[in-house]
C-alpha cells in the first residue's frame, strides 16, 4: 500500500493537469431500506459531498438512506476499535492518505480492485490509470480510493494585520504579527513548517525529520509561539476562529477558507506559501455489514462526473484526471472555480509534497511526543 502513494509522482501528474475528478455506471438497487453511515469531516466539506454524491445517489436509489457522521478526525482510532470489538457501525470512512495506509497495513480496511470495483473514465480508461499516478494499481491491493487533492494552508484576518503576510514564516513572527494563531492539534504539517522556518531546505525536510536533532529543532521552533496558539481538531474550527476574531492567523484546509471568504464574505485572506498538498478519500471498513451496498455507492460517488461536481461547492481538486475539463463554475456564486484550486499555478508557486510513507511509519511516535510536549507548561 505504501508504495502506491509516493508524493512526487502523484503530484507531478496533478500539477500537470492543474485540477483533477469518471462516467456514471448504473447500479442495481440495494436491499430495501438500507442505511449507510458515512463518516466525514463535517462543515463545508461534508456539505459538498452531500450535494455532489449523497443526494443524487439517494434520488436514484430511494431504498438507500445515507447518514453523515462527522467523526473523521478520530476515524482511524475509532475504526480500529470497532473492528477489534467486532462491532462495526460505520459503512464508509473518509480518511487522509497517511491514515488510510495505516488502516490498510493494520488489516482494518477492506481491499478493492479499482478496475473491477470503480467505473472507468468516459473514454474507457480504467480507473487505475485515470486516478492520480501511484494512488491506485490494478488488482486487489488497494484500501484507499482518493477523492480530492486539498491543501492545508493559512488564512489571516485582513483587518487585524498591519501588512499582508507573504511567507509561512510570518506565522512564527510574533513581533510583526502579534496575536493568537490557530494550528491543528497534531504534528503533521506543523513539523514541516517549523523546520522550513528554522532554515531547513525543503528538499531536506524528511531527511532532517528522520533524526532526533531534526525533531528537537522543530519543537524548539514551535515552542517560540506555543503560548499564542489555539489548537484545533476539526476542519470547521479555524475559519470560525478567524471569523470570530479569536485568532489573527490560522492553518486551515483551503476549501474551508474559500467558503469563509467567497461564500460568507468574511474579512479573511489566503496565504498560499508552502501549502501542504494531501489526498483525501474513502476507506471501506473490513467486515462491514453493508459491503455490497457500499461498493455500489462508491462506483457512483467516485466517477468522473461526481468528482467534478464536488468542485462546484468547494475548492478541492478532484483526484481523477478525466474530471479536470469538467470543473467549472461554483453552483451558487457563479465564479470560475479553477483559480481557487490549490493546484492553480499562481497558488502553487511553493508547495510541500506530503510524504505519506514517512508519516505512516512515524505518526504514532510523533503523536506521542507531540502530546507530551503539549502537556508541558
Amino acid at each position: 500500500m505504501k508504495k502506491l502513494l509516493k508524493s512526487g509522482s502523484a503530484f507531478a501528474a496533478l500539477a500537470a493537469v492543474g485540477v483533477l475528478a469518471i462516467g456514471v455506471s448504473a447500479s442495481s438497487p440495494a436491499s430495501a431500506e438500507t442505511t449507510l453511515t458515512i463518516v466525514s469531516w463535517g462543515g463545508a466539506y461534508t456539505a459538498s459531498q452531500q450535494k455532489a454524491y449523497h443526494d443524487p445517489y439517494m434520488k436514484l436509489h430511494p431504498d438507500i438512506k445515507i447518514i453523515n457522521d462527522d467523526s473523521a478526525a478520530e476515524g482511524l482510532a475509532k475504526l480500529r476499535a470497532q473492528v477489534e470489538a467486532k462491532n462495526i457501525t460505520w459503512d464508509l470512512v473518509d480518511m487522509v492518505a497517511s491514515d488510510a495506509i495505516t488502516a490498510c497495513d493494520d488489516g482494518i480496511a477492506a481491499t478493492i480492485d479499482p478496475d473491477k470495483d470503480l467505473a472507468p473514465a468516459p473514454d474507457g480508461t480504467p480507473a487505475s490509470k485515470d486516478f492520480l499516478e501511484c494512488t491506485l494499481s490494478p488488482g486487489g491491493s488497494n484500501c484507499f480510493i482518493p477523492q480530492i487533492v486539498y491543501s492545508t494552508t493559512f488564512g489571516y484576518r485582513t483587518d487585524k494585520v498591519a501588512s499582508k503576510p507573504t511567507s509561512v514564516c510570518d506565522v512564527f513572527d510574533l513581533k510583526k504579527y502579534p496575536g493568537k494563531r490557530a494550528l491543528e492539534k497534531k504534528p503533521i504539517n506543523n513539523i514541516e513548517w517549523a523546520l522550513l522556518c528554522s532554515g531547513v531546505a525543503q528538499k531536506d525536510l524528511y531527511k532532517v525529520m528522520s533524526t532526533k536533532a531534526g525533531i528537537d529543532k522543530a519543537f524548539k521552533k514551535l515552542g517560540t509561539i506555543k503560548s499564542q496558539v489555539v489548537w484545533w481538531t476539526k476542519g470547521a474550527q479555524p475559519p470560525q476562529l478567524l471569523a470570530d476574531g479569536e485568532v489573527v492567523m490560522a492553518s486551515a484546509y483551503n476549501g474551508r477558507l474559500f467558503s469563509a471568504i467567497a461564500e460568507k464574505k468574511q474579512p479573511i485572506g489566503m496565504l498560499w506559501d508552502y501549502q501542504v498538498f494531501d489526498l483525501d478519500g474513502w476507506v471501506v471498513p473490513k467486515g462491514g455489514k453493508n459491503h455490497a451496498a457500499v461498493m455500489k455507492y462508491l462506483r457512483f460517488a467516485t466517477d468522473t462526473q461526481r468528482l467534478a461536481d464536488q468542485a462546484k461547492y468547494i475548492s478541492y481538486g478532484p483526484a481523477r484526471k478525466s474530471s479536470a475539463p469538467l470543473v467549472g463554475k461554483h453552483a451558487t456564486l457563479g465564479i470560475d472555480m479553477k483559480p481557487h484550486m490549490p493546484t492553480n499555478p499562481k497558488n502553487a508557486k511553493t508547495t510541500i509534497l506530503f510524504n505519506y510513507e514517512w508519516w505512516a511509519d512515524n505518526k504514532a511516535s510523533l503523536d506521542e511526543r507531540f502530546n507530551a510536549w503539549l502537556a508541558k507548561k
